[in-house]
């Protein structure tokens, strides 16, 4: 097919078909490829929510170690990120330094 002798209206009217053939053709290859994907879990004995997990990635919340700790109660801690908890003001504004609090 020689596409530089048609009109406006006939390239138009083909990209039409093409666009709709493109997802036919699309939808078909992935049902295809679940059919496979399903025989293969099948046969090797896994179930495809196993293969591919939820979809969401998983987070890992990674801890931060410890920087300070009340010498008092050693259930105040503070890893030195973010704000400053309520004990390490208290602390500090009773005229100790925070590192005294350093572990």
């Amino acid at each position: 097919m020689n596409i530089e002798k048609l009109s406006i209206a006939e390239l138009r009217e083909l990209q039409d078909r093409i666009t709709k053939q493109l997802k036919m053709t699309e939808q078909k290859d992935i049902a295809d490829a679940r059919t496979q994907i399903l025989e293969i879990a099948k046969r090797v004995g896994v179930s495809v929510k196993d293969l591919v997990g939820s979809g969401a990635p998983v987070k890992v919340k990674q801890t931060v170690a410890v920087k300070y700790r009340h010498p008092n109660d050693s259930t105040l801690q503070w890893s030195g990120r973010g704000r400053q908890p309520k004990w390490v003001k208290e602390w500090v504004e009773s005229g100790k330094t925070i590192d005294e609090a350093k572990v």
